[in-house]
Order: C-alpha cells, then structure tokens, then sequence
C-alpha cells in the first residue's frame, strides 16, 4: 500500500524545500505525493472571497497560475526523481482558505502525513513559523506534520529528540510515526526531560515506564538537564549533539500547554535548523 503524503505549497523556496526533504525522506517507500497549492486573486483571502467567484476572468487567471505553477514543480520532480518508479505525484489546485484546504484533503484522500515549510513566500527575517505552518500543527489532528525549516540539511534523521516531563501517559498508537521512522533509518531517539525537580513522582515514575515500553524495538536513550527553561534546553541539547530532528506530541494541558498558543516552536526552530514533527494526542 502507497504511503499518502500531502505537500503543500506557495510556490516559494521554503515549501521547494519541503518537498525536497519529503521526496528523500521516504525515497525508498511507495509513495503517492500530493502537492497543493491553495490560489487566492488577491493577496488577502476575504478580499478574494469578496470579489472571486469561479468563471469570473480573475478566478479563471488565478486558477490557471496555480495550475501552471503546480505543473513546473511536478516536471521538475520527474527529471530529478524519473529512476523512482515508487513514487507517483498529482496536483490538487484549489480557492480556499489554506487551513481548511489542507484538512478536507487530508479527511477525503486519508492522507498519511503532511510534509510543509515553515514559512511561505512573507518569509519574515524574525518569524520562524508562518501563521499556515502554525494553524496546520495546532488543528490538523488527524495526522503527523513535519515543518521543515528553508536553511535545513538534507540529512536524514540519526538522532530524533522526544521531550518530555513524564507527565502524561502514552500510547503505542500515538508513536507508531516516530518508532517507524526510528526504525527506518535506524535512528536513535534521545528522550529529554527537562527538570523541574530532580525526583519523579510515582505518576511521573509510570508514565516514563510507559513510554520505555512504547520504545522498546527502537534505540532510544535517555537523558535529563535541569535548572534551564525549555525552550533553551531543547535548543542546547539539539546544537550540542548535531541531532536531525525534534519530535513530540501536541497534548493540550501538558509539557508544552496548547504548544502553538506559546512561542516555544519558534523559539526552537529559530536556534536549531531541524525539521519538528508534530504527532497529536488520539483523544484530541
């Protein structure tokens, strides 16, 4: 069975990069690729809703550019990825909002997992995540996200960074991403507490007995610092050990609150260039 993948894109060079690092991430797997481009007439979406209607001349014209454009970077991917007969690639072009495009797609086509940039075409020198890449991790639930950062490496992850507190349980179900690209590539996953106390409590005690469990056919290490905040940590702990990736799992109420109402995955991303993976508490 072919390992759906959505892509969406502005057209810019962070979402060209995205693509890229899917098209190697899973160049060894039968994939079927979607590449999105979401078209507005004007650059504000209420203002095209506003004056856009399909059949209008200025739809029309928005709608062949998406089109056009989609159809270079499809051409493009064949010339680069022509000796992957495992991989197959279509173009979806639509007049929405982008948040809700990328969630009926992802609900009509059972999409596996979705591959984005972390900005678009703005690409702010200060925002390290666009508001899109924002929205997409925080209420598209039904499946992972990786945000890949323009200025990352086209490494492919040997050490995938899981923070965590012990707080919550968890689930085989909510790492089955994570254990599988572990195995992949034979990666090793680096838990990171970052402490409060230096004593777990029984709770805390169960939890990371449960997420042992959860890793058990996958290398995994296990590591603490203390008396630093998050962000920081995971920051210094990342740079400091090269690691290609930062994964966790947006529970709401727990290590990172409501992760995207915070400015921790900025303040991440903007010190480490690594690709985070967003996975989603199965109860939210």
């Amino acid at each position: 069975m072919k390992r759906k993948i959505l892509l969406p894109t502005d057209f810019s060079a962070n979402a060209s990069k995205a693509i890229q690092y899917a098209l190697e991430l899973y160049k060894d797997e039968a994939c079927e690729f979607y590449l999105l481009n979401v078209f507005h007439a004007t650059g504000h979406l209420v203002d095209s809703l506003i004056h856009l209607e399909p059949g209008s001349g200025v739809y029309e014209i928005a709608k062949e550019n998406s089109q056009i454009g989609l159809q270079k970077i499809i051409d493009g991917l064949i010339l680069k990825d022509k000796t992957n007969t495992k991989h197959t690639f279509k173009t979806i072009s639509q007049f929405n909002n982008t948040l809700e495009a990328i969630k009926t797609i992802v609900d009509k086509k059972d999409i596996d997992i979705i591959v984005m940039g972390s900005k678009g075409k703005s690409n702010e020198r200060k925002v390290v995540y666009g508001s899109t890449a924002i929205y997409v991790m925080e209420k598209v639930r039904n499946c992972p996200v990786i945000v890949v950062p323009e200025n990352v490496k086209l490494n492919m992850p040997k050490e995938i960074v899981f923070p965590t507190n012990y707080d919550t349980n968890f689930k085989r179900r909510e790492m089955v991403y994570l254990t599988d690209l572990a195995k992949k590539f034979n990666a090793n996953i680096a838990v990171l507490r970052v402490a409060t106390s230096n004593k777990l409590d029984n709770n805390q005690e169960e939890n990371k007995l449960l997420l042992e469990e959860c890793f058990e056919d996958v290398k995994f290490t296990i590591h603490e610092l203390q008396n630093t905040n998050i962000e920081t940590a995971i920051s210094i702990f990342v740079e400091s050990r090269a690691s290609d990736m930062v994964a966790f799992i947006n529970k709401k109420h727990a290590f990172f609150g409501s992760i995207l109402t915070q400015p921790l995955v900025k303040d991440i991303t903007f010190q480490v260039n690594v690709p985070i993976m967003v996975m989603h508490d199965l109860k939210n």
